[in-house]
């Protein structure tokens, strides 16, 4: 039987892709008839996607995807600000990057404007100041209200939209799922969604988010991408510049992958016929060419000769230039001398000094010394010139450092250049194999970067990993509670997309859960995608106006109930209003004012619990009758 050898060397090469500028598009009669359709803009803190919630095919992916990312150099005007695919390559920008987010949570507002006028110009509106098109908008899972109020404001005092809808990304993602899977609403189960700056843990009981025991893990793919990037500089000190974010997160997104079981994986990397089988070589840019490689043995010798020809003439020429200057200079001195022949003595010892000089003996020494010297210059090119370029080395040439020496050898006209060594053309070398030497060698590194999801231990952080914070929350609730929420746990976010995620998950689950008990793990469809579509979908089956819309807050709400009120809807965050003590009329003494505002703080923290802890029971008793 004939075996076919299988390759085990594995050669990729980074795409270093360069983002091309988003086209604008021309606003379709669709989105104004018959009433402006809703603009749907999942805003991530890694990627943004925009588009609209309208039936028709065209219309059912997103019109706009591109980094949440601006760079504006410093004084520059607002016009000449970058946005998003508007930067072909990040990596030499990356000091001027700015980002709307903190973490997960919209702070810089400035940078937020900036790509909302960014997405509003290109999916062609065209009215200044005015958008007429309700918005959907993703925010972070327990967002700051302070945070809403600063979003709300921007859009309804800035672009007056007439409605705007804030549902949570994880949830969006989770409700399209379960939408297409045809597990009607109201949904119950976990969420566990993973995106650029941090993983969340969201409880949904009953279609509504559980905040209270909503939990965070500060560990995503930034933070993978970092440790990759740290791995590979320490393991190639020489390759520092190449090893950048941009292509780490390439690394991260193609050739990386979650371990099962992650020791027992480590183990595997041990054997060397795995590793070679394994082992992605990374292979980096460079130039072939190689100086001096490709020159035969008569061009060398040819070079060499026209060496020796240029350093002889130098040399020629400097002999030339010393004995002109020594020649001046004994003109000079004879002139001086003369002074002394004549009798004019004042003068003489005028020039004296100007020469630095005590007496006439000492000006006929020097004299006598330039006299010989400019002789020898004069026989030594005698010479040169009759012994066609035999000429030695004077020892009245100006000092030579130590690497002269070998100059002079070779100016040397004794010096025969045959015993010059020559490598022989047949002998043997070993070869610099250049393409090699720029390889990236990606072993490990594969499976420990995803790893830090689970263990934030690696890169020295003190928190739990995803799948302890799951059984903290898990441990929260009643096992009739457990049961339910275990029975639907959903993957989502882009961190998620790493090749068996979900086996692990399984894995981890079952390890936790009780013997014998079910449980069912499910991964998004399109992890990265899927909360934009279930935020059209949403919007689609929730048109904005009416008495019964449900979700959306006018602007007339905003004026009257503030920026930081949320409608709750089933992919929404819990909207828990702060109640804050109203001033007491008049000035009292010191002490009752303070008495009194310590007894309406305290009135208002225990009405904040008594409000949130019926929601709590009652949450308690969905579940139980959802698992009866």
């Amino acid at each position: 039987m004939v075996s076919k050898e299988r390759s085990v060397c594995q050669i990729f090469s980074f795409q270093d892709c360069k983002a091309s500028p988003d086209p604008i598009f021309e606003l379709s009669e669709q989105c104004l008839t018959p009433k402006p359709a809703p603009i749907v803009i999942d805003n991530g803190s890694f990627q943004t996607r925009a588009g609209w919630a309208i039936p028709a095919a065209e219309f059912a992916s997103p019109r706009l995807y591109f980094r949440s990312v601006a760079a504006r150099s410093r004084g520059a005007a607002r016009s000449e600000t970058q946005i998003g695919n508007d930067i072909p390559n990040l990596e030499p920008l990356r000091w001027l990057l700015k980002s709307q987010f903190d973490r997960n949570v919209v702070v810089n507002f400035e940078i937020q404007e900036l790509i909302f006028d960014y997405v509003f110009t290109h999916l062609g509106i065209a009215s200044e100041g005015n958008v007429e098109h309700p918005v959907v908008l993703t925010e972070a899972p327990c967002n700051p209200l302070h945070c809403r109020q600063m979003m709300s404001e921007l859009l309804f005092e800035c672009y007056h939209v007439p409605y705007v809808s804030y549902g949570v990304d994880g949830l969006y993602s989770f409700y399209h799922n379960n939408t297409h899977r045809g597990i009607h609403p109201p949904h119950t189960g976990i969420v566990l969604s993973s995106g650029y700056h941090c993983s969340h843990i969201l409880p949904v009981v009953n279609g509504r988010l559980d905040a209270v025991n909503s939990k965070r893990v500060n560990m995503a793919g930034s933070q993978a991408a970092s440790y990759l990037q740290r791995l590979l500089q320490l393991k190639y000190p020489g390759h520092l510049a190449a090893i950048t974010l941009s292509r780490m997160e390439e690394l991260l997104h193609e050739h990386s992958y979650t371990a099962v079981d992650y020791h027992e994986e480590l183990e595997k990397w041990r054997n060397p016929e795995f590793y070679e089988r394994e082992v992605h070589r990374m292979q980096l840019p460079f130039s072939g060419k190689v100086p001096g490689g490709c020159v035969s043995v008569e061009e060398r010798q040819e070079r060499r000769a026209q060496q020796l020809r240029r350093l002889q003439e130098i040399n020629a020429r400097r002999r030339e230039e010393k004995l002109q200057q020594d020649q001046d200079r004994l003109d000079r001195l004879m002139a001086v001398q003369e002074l002394l022949d004549d009798g004019l003595l004042d003068q003489f010892h005028k020039r004296l000094v100007e020469l630095n000089m005590d007496s006439a003996e000492e000006l006929q020494s020097y004299i006598n010394k330039l006299q010989l010297a400019v002789e020898q210059g004069r026989q030594k090119l005698l010479h040169s010139d009759t012994a066609e370029g035999r000429m030695e080395v004077s020892e009245l040439e100006q000092p030579m450092d130590e690497g002269d020496g070998v100059r002079e050898t070779l100016m040397d006209p004794d010096f025969p250049e045959d015993t010059l060594p020559e490598k022989s053309a047949n002998l043997v070398q070993p070869m610099f194999n250049m393409a090699e030497y720029h390889q990236l060698f990606v072993g490990t590194e594969r499976l420990r970067c995803p790893e830090i999801l689970f263990q934030p231990s690696l890169t020295g952080e003190d928190q739990m990993g995803l799948m302890e914070t799951l059984q903290y929350v898990l441990a929260r609730y009643t096992p009739e509670q457990q049961e339910a929420l275990v029975s639907n746990v959903f993957l989502t976010g882009g961190n998620m997309q790493y090749p068996g995620m979900r086996d692990r998950v399984e894995r981890e689950l079952l390890a936790m859960r009780p013997f014998q008990s079910h449980f069912k793990v499910t991964m998004a469809s399109q992890p990265a995608l899927d909360a934009w579509y279930g935020a059209r979908d949403w919007a689609l089956e929730h048109p904005p106006g009416g008495a019964a819309a449900e979700g959306w807050i006018s602007r007339q709400e905003y004026e009257e109930k503030g920026g930081e009120y949320l409608s709750e809807h089933c992919a929404s965050n819990v909207f828990i209003p702060m109640k804050l003590a109203k001033p007491v009329a008049g000035r009292p003494a010191e002490a009752s004012v303070t008495t009194q505002t310590s007894t309406a703080a305290s009135a208002a923290v225990s009405m904040v619990t008594s409000t949130q802890t019926p929601s709590c029971s009652t949450v308690a008793a969905d579940v139980s009758m959802v698992t009866s």
